[in-house]
């Protein structure tokens, strides 16, 4: 059957003599059923997808992404069996042989996007990142909310939602701030010179040990002096928190480290 049987086809479905028209209802309600069913399998075969990954690898990053996938094949073989039943395969194989140069300038001006659906199998299975962590990606940094077929998607610290091309993502230095769980921050202080340097260091390890999300048996606290300029010595005080622990941010664990640091040394007459 060539191009014009398959128009002809169509013809004679949609207006054929008004006798027909039983076996017009039949084919369209055919046609509605072919749809229904493959819509409704490619939603179930997404959602076993998703829950069999889950349950193995425990990532909801892959399961999500693989599952989505599945569910276009299933989308395209339904279209599929849709033509065949309406007689249009040889139409549709007629047209995409016929459209060579159509189909290598569409290719073209799609080329970012199968490159980024190629990119996002990559670090599907790959895995470089899992939903929540904090990630920064070409200076921007935010929390993974999702992995889909085209991009990633962010979730800033001033609630912006920010959508990165995969194929960025593969070129481009990826800093993952949270993935074995534990992440240090640090904070400088200005200390009189005559100042006894161990007496100090001790109140602001007892400060330290005082506040909530300070990991204290993980990994400790540190106080180094990194400089002298003048009359004072320079300190870094690097603190590691627990990232996993949603009740203690990130901001309020510094601005509680940093007040109580400051107290301990003014209640001692440093500061």
């Amino acid at each position: 059957m060539n191009i014009r049987d398959s128009f002809d086809r169509i013809k004679e479905i949609l207006l054929g003599d008004l006798g027909s028209v039983e076996r017009v209802s039949i084919a369209l309600g055919f046609a509605l059923i072919i749809v229904l069913v493959s819509v409704f399998l490619s939603k179930w075969a997404r959602d076993l997808t998703k829950r069999r990954i889950t349950r193995r690898t425990s990532d909801p990053l892959l399961a999500d992404f693989i599952g989505s996938f599945i569910r276009i094949l299933v989308l395209l073989f339904g279209l599929t069996v849709l033509f065949r039943f309406l007689g249009l395969s040889a139409a549709v194989g007629g047209l995409l042989a016929g459209a060579g140069i159509t189909a290598f300038v569409i290719g073209f001006a799609l080329r970012d996007i199968g490159e980024n659906f190629l990119a996002g199998i990559l670090l599907a299975f790959k895995r470089p990142f899992r939903v929540g962590d904090i990630v920064e990606i070409n200076g921007i940094r935010g929390k993974v909310l999702a992995l889909n077929l085209r991009d990633i998607q962010l979730k800033t610290r001033d609630g912006k939602d920010v959508f990165i091309p995969n194929a960025n993502i593969i070129k481009s230095p990826l800093f993952n701030f949270t993935i074995d769980g534990f992440l240090a921050f640090s904070f400088e202080l200005n200390i009189p010179i005559a100042a006894d340097i161990s007496i100090v260091k001790g109140l602001i390890m007892n400060a330290l040990n005082d506040i909530p999300g300070i990991l204290q048996k993980e990994r400790r606290a540190e106080v180094q002096v990194t400089d002298m300029v003048g009359n004072q010595y320079k300190l870094s005080v690097t603190y590691w928190v627990n990232t996993d622990n949603p009740d203690q941010t990130h901001p309020a664990v510094r601005s509680n480290a940093i007040q109580a640091v400051v107290k301990k040394l003014q209640e001692h007459q440093i500061l």
